[in-house]
């Protein structure tokens, strides 16, 4: 071989090497976070989106090279995975409390055999289905994908590549964080749960006063009515505490990963 394969082959293989570990934390975040992660968005959309995001980020930084084919090299692919799926999970904590909000609502409805499979998160109730939805809009609207990717190029400059291994106070608090989804669902079902609560002990109370009554046929015929109407006057509570949820997981992100400003 001439020199100049030679030295035009090393240029390309040191490329790559350097290349290579933005595109890894970038491919993992693809991967778990909401919205980029939904099975409508195929494997090519992200490696696309992958590789043009890396390329964007590529010329702003200085980048390790690393021989990912050595103890090192192995060792730093595990870390880049683990960050950018720890902000993909931080994240999708919101849409396991909005997939439990909604099976609390459509218990309380009476709704929990009206299911739908939903190839991202599984078999779901309708009212969970149709909060999942609203979510993703709202996330698309508040501009969540933009700060996202904000996030992830702020992460490049606090926790540099081949300087930093995440450690365990990153799980302690990805842990602690996942508390949200009770809370958050809690929040988000309460308007209804109670309203709802309402109306069983008014049908208790009717039921005491005309034993006859069959409650079955008029209870459940009482419930869905009452609670639809219940969830279209609390619709405006109900987003303002999605796109709370929203903030609160961004600013958890940004704290994890020690970004100022958080």
């Amino acid at each position: 071989m001439s020199p100049a394969f030679n030295l035009v082959y090393a240029q390309i293989l040191d490329a790559f090497y350097t290349f290579l570990w933005p595109m890894i934390r970038i491919s993992a975040l693809m991967l778990t976070a909401p919205v980029f992660s939904l099975d409508v968005v195929t494997i090519r959309i992200r490696i696309l989106f992958a590789i043009a995001l890396t390329l964007v980020v590529y010329p702003l930084g200085t980048w390790p090279m690393i021989d990912p084919f050595t103890g090192r090299g192995v060792l730093e692919v595990f870390n880049q995975v683990l960050i950018g799926s720890l902000i993909g999970l931080m994240l999708q904590v919101v849409t396991a409390s909005l997939v439990l909000g909604g099976q609390s609502i459509s218990a309380s409805l009476g709704l929990s055999m009206a299911n739908m499979i939903d190839p991202n998160v599984g078999n779901v109730p309708v009212i969970a289905q149709f909060l999942v939805v609203l979510s993703t809009l709202l996330f698309v609207g508040m501009g969540g994908h933009t700060l996202l990717v904000a996030i992830l190029l702020e992460s490049f400059r606090t926790l540099p590549i081949g300087q930093f291994l995440i450690g365990e106070t990153a799980f302690t608090n990805l842990v602690s964080w996942s508390s949200l989804m009770f809370a958050g669902a809690l929040l988000l079902a309460l308007p209804v749960m109670a309203a709802l609560l309402f109306v069983n002990v008014g049908l208790g109370v009717v039921t005491r006063a005309a034993p006859s009554l069959n409650i079955f046929a008029v209870g459940f015929a009482a419930m869905i009515p009452a609670g639809l109407l219940v969830m279209i006057i609390s619709m405006t509570h109900i987003g303002h505490r999605i796109e709370w949820l929203w903030l609160q997981s961004f600013l958890r992100v940004r704290n994890v990963l020690g970004i100022p400003g958080g």
